[in-house]
């Protein structure tokens, strides 16, 4: 059995898609929310519901091959640490226990948060990891995490923790404004024709020439699968695409796939966010790659057309 958590999710369930064919398939999530049902249907899967995994696999655990521990708690406006210290660090330490007494292979999702402003930059080196400084409460809980697997005296024969970055695709449509700026830029510009991004407030960015390293879920999923196929050495690794790009391009290329003349109106960044906004973020993507990872990232250009075109202007295809 592969298992995955927050399957009916976004990256979860692009991951689940397509690993359909390559073993027993286990869905593990809160299924009780309905804007989430469409990223499963049709998909072939044992589910488990996300309060009983735990003790599901302590009982099943001879059957299980791999665990993806995806799911989790994201919201990164959510400034109440508790929110995130059950699910994303009580939680995944309970699954990682249960990998390493069972000797069950784990990836579980870490996330580029814990970089905060990027003030050690934006290497997947561990030894940094201690000094992050993350500027929210989500991006604490999963460097917490990353810190105490860190800790660990013994652990799952092969273990992966990801950084994931910005990551847009398919899938996300239940996520709100947690959704990616491709996906709100889209619903902007079909509703007004125009999309309003956030002025600049640092002197080194130019209005819309703020940077970020934005991934395809496809390729996030590709990592994915790679790992539990090639088991390249335990550890922390980034997932972005190493290429950070400004979101004046996001909005250009996103207008050119809806076939729209561009309009961008600027707004003010909020000022309770200001001062936790990041102008730059760039995976170092040298570490992945050393380790055997070949296959060439999606450009944004091949990204967003492929998102927009072929799933957001299909009225919302699920991958």
């Amino acid at each position: 059995m592969i298992v995955v958590t927050g399957a009916a999710g976004f990256i979860g369930s692009a991951l689940l898609s397509q690993l359909l064919g390559e073993g027993e398939l286990v869905a593990v999530d809160d299924f009780s929310r309905a804007d989430k049902a469409p990223n499963l249907a049709g998909k072939a899967c044992i589910r488990v519901e996300r309060a009983v995994f735990v003790d599901w696999l302590h009982l099943n655990y001879d059957k299980v091959d791999f665990i993806y521990h995806i799911g989790a708690r994201t919201d990164t406006t959510e400034f109440d640490y508790q929110v995130f210290a059950e699910l994303n660090v009580a939680y995944s330490q309970a699954i990682w226990q249960a990998c390493t007494t069972y000797a069950i292979p784990l990836v579980y999702a870490s996330s580029a948060a814990t970089y905060g402003l990027g003030e050690l930059g934006y290497a997947d080196d561990e030894a940094i990891i201690p000094q992050l400084n993350p500027l929210n409460p989500y991006g604490e809980s999963k460097n917490e995490f990353d810190k105490w697997v860190l800790q660990q005296a013994n652990h799952p024969p092969y273990w992966y923790g990801l950084k994931f970055f910005n990551v847009y695709g398919p899938n996300e449509y239940h996520k709100g404004r947690m959704a990616s700026v491709i996906f709100h830029a889209f619903q902007q510009i079909r509703a007004t024709g125009q999309m309003k991004l956030f002025r600049s407030h640092h002197p080194n960015f130019r209005d819309g020439e703020q940077l970020r390293d934005f991934v395809y879920v496809k390729d996030v999923v590709s990592v994915c699968r790679f790992l539990r196929q090639a088991r390249p050495p335990s550890g922390i690794y980034n997932l972005g695409t190493g290429q950070a790009r400004t979101f004046l391009d996001l909005v250009h290329l996103t207008f050119g796939a809806l076939d729209t003349p561009p309009q961008i109106q600027f707004v003010d960044t909020p000022a309770d966010i200001r001062d936790k906004y990041q102008y730059f973020t760039e995976a170092k993507m040298e570490k992945l790659r050393a380790n055997g990872y070949t296959k060439e990232f999606y450009s944004l250009e091949a990204g967003i057309d492929d998102y927009v075109r072929n799933y957001l202007r299909q009225n919302y295809q699920i991958w």
